[in-house]
């Protein structure tokens, strides 16, 4: 078994990258921290110690939108050598990246693989964090990139290879959309029905409330689409809102998820919601994107992997 530590990056390709890159730090928030060749590098941590900060958390590059790929790190970098084979025995593709590839990751080494729905993933040991302040380009509140939505051909199947290869562990199910924790976050990935691959959504975590509801009437002001909220999720307790970027991507702010610590975890019991409105939103908003529109289509419940 491969023992995460947390989502490290996420990388998307652009066919515009300077819109990308103006969306990311004008509407988004997030601090430009470099630029090399076709891509940008961009930093979201807000710590109180320097030197905690990732080195980056999300990159934008030049290619098809439809790339995506997400990057982990593991909890001891002294486990890489042993992971190729632990993919390999689950059926999973396995290649290390060479020098050059991981250092265009800031990492010291990297191995690419994929979930069974074809998901790209990168699993890294030992990435570089900065030991600079980071310096947010508006005043978002933005404290970290904190989780993603991933697509999924079949959630349910998808499920097995995340907990028994990959070590996460399910907070919640709506429907069959697993919540996954992989630390003490209710969840750093969720999985989402789609015939196609890539990310659904990105989420970054601001540090309250307000900032939620004045990013509301900032993205409204600046024509950026709503996709939904503001609301609140009963599954993690966060406060949420959700918008459109460039390519369709869809971005999500929110404030107060719930952690699940050391100490609870003995005695925590995932919850099953039902696919349906007021599982999504306990203030009742709905949002206006196929993958989470309850009323569009009826998800069964989850039916638990054979052990």
């Amino acid at each position: 078994m491969i023992d995460l530590h947390d989502i490290r990056y996420l990388r998307i390709a652009t066919p515009n990258l300077e819109q990308a890159v103006e969306f990311a730090t004008r509407i988004v928030g997030l601090e430009l921290v470099a630029r090399e060749g076709k891509a940008a590098y961009f930093r979201s941590d807000r710590v109180e110690m320097r030197g905690d900060t990732r080195d980056h958390t999300l990159v934008y590059y030049e290619g098809d939108p439809s790339q995506h790929a997400v990057g982990f790190d593991l909890k001891r970098a002294e486990d890489f050598d042993t992971i190729a084979a632990a993919l390999e025995a689950a059926g999973a593709p396995a290649r290390e990246g060479s020098a050059a590839e991981a250092e265009s990751r800031r990492v010291k080494r990297v191995l690419f693989t994929r979930d069974p729905s074809g998901n790209a993933l990168e699993i890294v040991a030992r990435p570089y964090h900065s030991g600079q302040r980071g310096v947010l380009s508006r005043d978002a509140g933005v404290q970290e990139f904190s989780h993603i939505g991933l697509k999924s051909a079949n959630p349910q199947r998808d499920e097995a290879f995340w907990t028994r290869v990959l070590n996460a562990r399910v907070s919640e199910w709506v429907g069959e959309l697993p919540f996954f924790r992989i630390n003490t976050v209710h969840h750093s990935v969720v999985l989402f029905p789609s015939p196609q691959t890539g990310v659904q959504h990105i989420n970054h975590q601001v540090e309250d409330h307000d900032d939620v509801m004045r990013s509301y009437y900032f993205l409204k002001q600046q024509g950026v689409k709503i996709i939904w909220g503001p609301g609140r999720h009963p599954v993690s307790t966060a406060m949420m809102l959700y918008f459109e970027g460039p390519d369709g991507m869809v971005y999500e702010y929110s404030v107060g998820v719930k952690h699940i610590t050391p100490g609870m975890e003995s005695t925590y019991r995932p919850r099953q919601f039902p696919f349906e409105p007021f599982s999504l939103c306990m203030w009742g908003s709905r949002p206006v994107m196929a993958d989470f529109d309850a009323s569009a289509k009826t998800v069964p419940a989850h039916t638990p992997a054979k052990q």
